[in-house]
């Protein structure tokens, strides 16, 4: 068995064509790494337990940040020393510097970059953690935390569930205590710096970069916002085209 095991997973067919060369992006890494490739459709939401798949039935991107955890979860109950997880919208672009940290677990970093509220042309950095690429090995004593905490808020909630409330806004509020270690070339691209990337150059492109720690090697391509519309496939399929046209390429 391999000794790792690299995890993704969407409803197959994918909605969008986009998401083939972001999964061909990390089977390939994963395969140069001689690492173990696993792609689950929608049986990923049969790790929910009972009463919590019933109650994030409307949520489907909730429902995914739980069971993501449960499947890796039961991966490292398998015998996997090291199990990695890349959401589907997940590209790496420069495979060589993308490389696995040596912690007992690691979550990605969000540089959001975005239009200020309260000023129309004036750009803000929010600076974060993300789990659109986590990692965790045998040893972590987070993880179960992190289920363990995930569900408890999921069971005691009443009404409206928050975007993102188990997944980054969880993360980042306790990374914002613990300081969880964080692989920094695992990026995530907000619309406004997308939009730079695709014509080469821009402010929110330049921020994204000054705010982040590191060169970025992947990122996230948020599969969501571009399903409500705020973003497009040509700039996607562009931002895409633009990363992967060198193995060099970094932001």
């Amino acid at each position: 068995m391999a000794h790792t095991v690299v995890l993704q997973s969407h409803t197959d067919p994918f909605p969008y064509d986009w998401l083939a060369p972001c999964t061909g992006s990390v089977k390939r890494w994963s395969e140069s790494n001689a690492f173990e490739y696993r792609f689950i459709d929608d049986a990923l939401f049969d790790y929910l337990p009972g009463p919590l798949a019933q109650k994030t039935r409307r949520h489907p991107i909730i429902a995914s940040d739980l069971a993501r955890l449960k499947l890796i979860q039961d991966f490292l109950n398998r015998g996997f020393d090291t199990v990695i997880w890349c959401d589907a919208d997940f590209l790496i672009f420069n495979p060589a510097n993308f490389l696995v940290p040596d912690e007992s677990f690691a979550v990605g970093r969000e540089v959001w970059i975005q239009t200020d509220r309260n000023h129309s042309r004036k750009l803000s950095a929010h600076v974060k953690v993300h789990n659109a690429f986590m990692m965790f090995r045998t040893n972590n004593s987070f993880l179960d935390f992190y289920v363990d905490s995930a569900e408890r808020l999921l069971t005691k909630i009443d009404g409206p569930i928050p975007p993102q409330f188990i997944g980054p806004k969880l993360l980042t509020a306790i990374h914002n205590i613990v300081q969880c270690p964080v692989l920094e070339t695992a990026g995530m691209l907000s619309p406004r710096v997308m939009v730079d990337l695709e014509q080469g150059t821009g402010l929110a492109l330049d921020l994204f970069r000054a705010k982040s720690v590191e060169a970025v090697a992947a990122a996230n391509l948020c599969a969501s916002l571009f399903a409500n519309g705020e973003t497009s496939a040509r700039t996607i399929d562009a931002c895409i085209d633009r990363l992967l046209m060198s193995k060099d390429a970094d932001l």
